[in-house]
């Protein structure tokens, strides 16, 4: 970033610059004017004519200083000798070199200051006191100074304030980028719960839909509840589906709906029972798991289910939960007895399972078995036994 660029000035805040340069001058022009009282030859009319006309020039020259900086420092400085009013233009003009804070720069204008200065005389025949030259190179150089301090106080004022912007627009960046992450990594997770909670539920309801097509010797009480699984499991789909896109699209501030945990794995099979899915569930589980892992351990068992009802309709699917130190959650379903239409497959299941599993600190493994069945297996880690519960 280039620091010698200031920031633009308004035109308000120009104009008071350029009046108070102004007005610095006119002091001495007064005083000039006072020694100067009645003469109306060739030095009067300069006075009263050319030294403002010279000022208002270095004034002017004043609005591009930024722009050539020390070629309009050294015009302006240069310039003032024949003006007593531009000796406030002279002044600005330093201040504004020393703001880059470049030694070089602000050594040339005011040795350039200080020497014109010295022949500022020469337009006035005002007569000075050989004794008082130490005055004569003292004040204009004292006058330097103040003005180059000033200079030099602005500029670092100027680069500490862009220091400090530049840090908080840095921070302000990394805050957005890291709620852009945030965002995504969120949006990942409820597409992964999304996969989970629809797939299980259409894959039910396709289930239901390719036994009607294939069973022609279904009673007509049967018949009625089939058609009435796959009616209510679309409108949970569709309600599921709803759900997720609520929170989509909900306020930051909006609470996420309860997650699924261990215990509702017994409602997960009571409805896979209900959709037709022969289903038995054994094990014991010991301890508390977390959230996480509760949660985890539904979504195995949800996407066991799910790929038996696509991959193996009339199957046989046992699951067990061994919920100690240690153990695991096995899906075992037996080799399809009926040949239905299956819907396509995502390809996403097992691969955001194994994913989810990973998170929690587990092992997947999932294969054939010599009967042409499948099973699947997961490895989680449990806490230590603290009491029993019999599923």
């Amino acid at each position: 970033m280039n620091t010698d660029v200031a920031p633009r000035l308004g035109w308000w805040q120009q104009t008071w610059r350029l009046g108070a340069a102004a007005a610095v001058g006119i002091p001495l022009w007064l005083s000039i004017g006072v020694l100067l009282r009645g003469r109306t030859d060739e030095t009067g009319a300069w006075f009263v004519i050319g030294d403002p006309l010279v000022a208002f020039g270095c004034l002017t020259a004043l609005l591009w200083r930024r722009r050539f900086p020390l070629a309009v420092a050294m015009t302006v400085v240069i310039a003032s000798t024949a003006s007593a009013l531009a000796s406030g233009a002279a002044f600005l003009a330093l201040v504004s070199i020393s703001t880059r804070r470049r030694p070089v720069e602000i050594g040339v204008v005011a040795l350039a200051l200080v020497t014109a200065s010295q022949f500022a005389g020469g337009f006035y025949p005002v007569q000075s006191s050989p004794g008082l030259l130490w005055y004569q190179l003292a004040l204009p150089a004292l006058i330097a100074g103040i003005a180059v301090a000033m200079g030099m106080a602005i500029g670092g004022r100027r680069v500490e304030v862009r220091s400090l912007r530049d840090r908080a627009e840095s921070a302000e960046r990394e805050q957005t980028a890291r709620a852009a992450q945030a965002r995504a990594l969120e949006r990942n997770r409820i597409a992964r719960e999304m996969h989970d909670v629809l797939a299980h539920r259409i894959s039910l309801v396709a289930m239901q839909a390719g036994v009607l097509d294939h069973r022609s010797d279904l009673t007509a009480e049967e018949s009625r509840v089939l058609v009435r699984g796959i009616a209510d499991g679309s409108h949970q789909a569709l309600e599921e589906l709803r759900d997720v896109l609520g929170v989509l699209r909900a306020d930051p501030g909006r609470p996420e709906p309860p997650q699924p945990a261990l215990d509702r794995v017994p409602e997960l099979i009571a409805e896979a029972r209900t959709s037709g899915l022969d289903v038995t569930l054994t094990g014991t589980v010991a301890g508390t798991p977390s959230d996480a892992v509760g949660r985890t351990c539904y979504r195995i068992v949800q996407e066991g289910l799910t790929n038996a009802a696509k991959h193996a309709p009339g199957a046989h699917v046992h699951i067990t939960l061994e919920g100690t130190a240690g153990d695991s959650i096995s899906v075992h379903n037996s080799p399809t007895t009926t040949a239905t239409s299956r819907p396509p497959t995502s390809g996403f299941g097992l691969l955001g399972l194994t994913e989810r599993i990973s998170l929690a600190g587990g092992e997947l493994s999932h294969h054939r078995t010599p009967d042409n069945g499948y099973v699947l297996t997961a490895q989680l880690p449990w806490p230590n036994p603290t009491h029993e519960k019999r599923v």
